[in-house]
């Protein structure tokens, strides 16, 4: 069994990012990546998440996108006028890529999925429902970047190996109190049997941290049917993997290296995104 399905959540206000987000989504900011020739470009962190997965082997993608999120349907829709203009004027380098990025998109199934009001991460999830159906699926926040692309497809075999209900992409952090907060015991190296997790705790009892990055099978859809909004009226996805934790399901964690979660939610962070991607992006 593979996983064929990935969700991607791109529906949030940006809010901390104002006013650049007012009319750009946060998950169309860029960071820095390498052309195909090995030279510096920048590409929007949505672009680079749907290609990693890409290149992982996944052909179908379900968009969750909020209001006034137009632009990220723009740029997943190829525009062939636009490439032979690049190609007529000798943009030679950013032709290629564009091709190449259009190329991926003409093989994948992409399908939009719109949440209207910011219910929170959980309520976008689960408007993806009916794209998941029966299957199991990744899903990846559109504000986080996995700069170094094992640590997904480990992700990926790890689920496989241990058949779970959910696995998650974690790391630890000096300071887990803004993040999704994980309990539990090491069963291999890296490895980590979820007996808790606990959204943005007062007093952390770990330093081990979600990352945006999962791997669900259909039962979380039935799990997030069953959790109450918070006291700002959000569903948080968090309660809903709790819950699987309380029904005696099988949750686990896989550790990677903090230095390739690249998170854009604040202006400090992307400031810290684009420093950390064009180090990266440098030495590779």
């Amino acid at each position: 069994m593979r996983i064929k399905k990935a969700v991607i959540t791109a529906a949030g206000l940006g809010t901390r990012l104002l006013p650049t987000t007012k009319e750009l989504p946060k998950e169309m900011l860029p960071i820095f990546s390498k052309s195909k020739e090995g030279n510096l470009i920048l590409k929007p962190i949505l672009q680079l998440i749907f290609e990693q997965l890409f290149n992982l082997g996944i052909r179908e993608f379900c968009f969750i996108v909020g209001r006034g999120k137009r632009a990220i349907e723009d740029h997943f829709t190829p525009d062939y006028d636009f490439l032979e203009y690049l190609k007529d004027k000798g943009k030679e380098e950013y032709y290629r890529e564009l091709k190449d990025f259009y190329e991926k998109i003409e093989k994948s199934y992409i399908f939009w999925i719109n949440q209207p009001y910011p219910r929170g991460f959980g309520d976008a999830v689960f408007r993806a429902k009916g794209f998941v159906g029966d299957d199991p699926f990744i899903l990846y926040a559109g504000d986080t970047y996995i700069s170094n692309e094992k640590y997904v497809d480990s992700l990926i075999n790890y689920y496989l190996k241990y058949i779970s209900d959910a696995f998650l992409l974690a790391t630890c952090v000096d300071d887990p109190r803004p993040y999704g907060v994980i309990e539990g015991y090491e069963v291999e190296k890296y490895i980590f049997k979820v007996s808790d997790i606990v959204e943005k705790p007062k007093h952390p009892r770990s330093n081990i941290i979600s990352v945006g990055v999962y791997i669900f099978d259909n039962i979380i859809f039935k799990s997030l049917k069953n959790v109450k909004e918070d006291e700002s009226g959000e569903i948080q996805l968090t309660d809903a993997i709790r819950k699987l934790i309380n029904w005696d399901l099988d949750v686990y964690a896989y550790i990677m290296d903090e230095k390739h979660r690249i998170d854009i939610g604040n202006v400090k962070n992307y400031k810290d995104a684009l420093d950390a991607t064009y180090s990266q992006t440098n030495l590779e």
